[in-house]
């Protein structure tokens, strides 16, 4: 008897997993590239916080702006991770079913300029009659590159050499080998260059720019609309993982987001979350508000990349994310 009532238990057990994990809802997420950068999303599924609202996500890194987009435009995934300006490129192309920035993820650029050269007082005039080994063009790094220098009182293509056709992925090894006397790099390439003395951070892209949706979540209108309540538990646990972020010491993050990066070495990805963290890089909520969708409209508009202003409203929505914060 007893032998069959603790059977009878084992069952009960099983059946309740079974129905528990028919209740869970996957979300297929395309994230641009994988970087310490995105740290609340990794945050997010670490600590249960997309499992906490009944959503297991099937994250996917697709390696470019324009391959993730392709995969949110075909259905290959349902969410996208991306820079803001890909959805003005969409819709600029007449789009039937635009795509919707509902939920922001960082609020400044992510590069920094390094120096081949120690700098013990660095000013933005130094860079004049240098080589600059810069971003391709035509992305938002390059983008920010050139608003900056401008700002700062350099014409990026007369008072200094620009390097602009190294592919993404090899301009660190671009810098390391000998060209340019000035690099824009990500982290952590940038602190790991420091770390070795191949070159030194001496400004940042991020600070200089200002606040711009320079990476957020977004999705078709028509998914958003279909699944409006998932787009909701999707952006309630995107604000979870900021707020643990904000209220987190940066060790402590980088013990929980470690294992998305286990080629980098801890203390590595303590100091650029404490980097980050420290220029408020990391959105602080999910709201994209309008004065960041204006700037980052005049940042491609001063690179001559702006194919026509959008306004706020047609692309933007902030519905979810002023839910979620009430």
């Amino acid at each position: 008897m007893k032998r069959w009532f603790i059977l009878f238990i084992l069952l009960l057990g099983l059946t309740g997993c079974n129905q528990s994990e028919t209740s869970v809802e996957s979300v297929r997420v395309a994230e641009v590239t994988r970087s310490i950068f995105y740290a609340p999303l990794y945050v997010a599924i670490e600590k249960g916080f997309f499992n906490e609202e009944g959503l297991k996500i099937d994250l996917q890194t697709t390696w470019g702006g324009d391959k993730t987009m392709t995969a949110l435009l075909s259905d290959g995934t349902d969410i996208a991770l991306v820079g803001s300006e890909t959805s003005i490129y969409v819709y600029a192309q007449g789009a039937d079913d635009p795509v919707i920035n509902f939920a922001q993820l960082t609020q400044t650029d992510g590069t920094f300029l390094v120096s081949r050269n120690r700098m013990e007082e660095f000013s933005w005039e130094k860079l004049k009659g240098t080589t600059f080994l810069g971003q391709r063009k035509g992305g938002m790094p390059q983008m920010v590159g050139e608003f900056v220098l401008k700002k700062n009182g350099i014409d990026p293509h007369n008072d200094l050499e620009m390097i602009q056709n190294v592919d993404f992925a090899n301009i660190p090894n671009a810098f390391a080998s000998g060209t340019g006397e000035f690099v824009q790099l990500f982290e952590p390439q940038a602190s790991m260059f420091e770390q070795q003395g191949i070159g030194f951070i001496v400004a940042s892209f991020g600070v200089e720019s200002g606040h711009i949706p320079y990476t957020t979540f977004m999705a078709k209108e028509s998914t958003i609309n279909n699944r409006e309540d998932t787009i909701e538990k999707f952006t309630r646990a995107i604000y979870k993982g900021q707020q643990w972020v904000y209220q987190t010491e940066a060790s402590e993050i980088a013990k929980v987001i470690q294992p998305f990066f286990e080629e980098t070495e801890l203390d590595t990805i303590e100091l650029v979350i404490e980097r980050y963290k420290s220029q408020k890089s990391f959105a602080e909520n999910p709201i994209l508000d309008e004065g960041e969708w204006e700037n980052l409209q005049n940042i491609m508009d001063e690179a001559g990349e702006l194919p026509e202003r959008v306004d706020y409203e047609k692309i933007v929505n902030t519905e979810f994310a002023e839910k979620v914060l009430q």
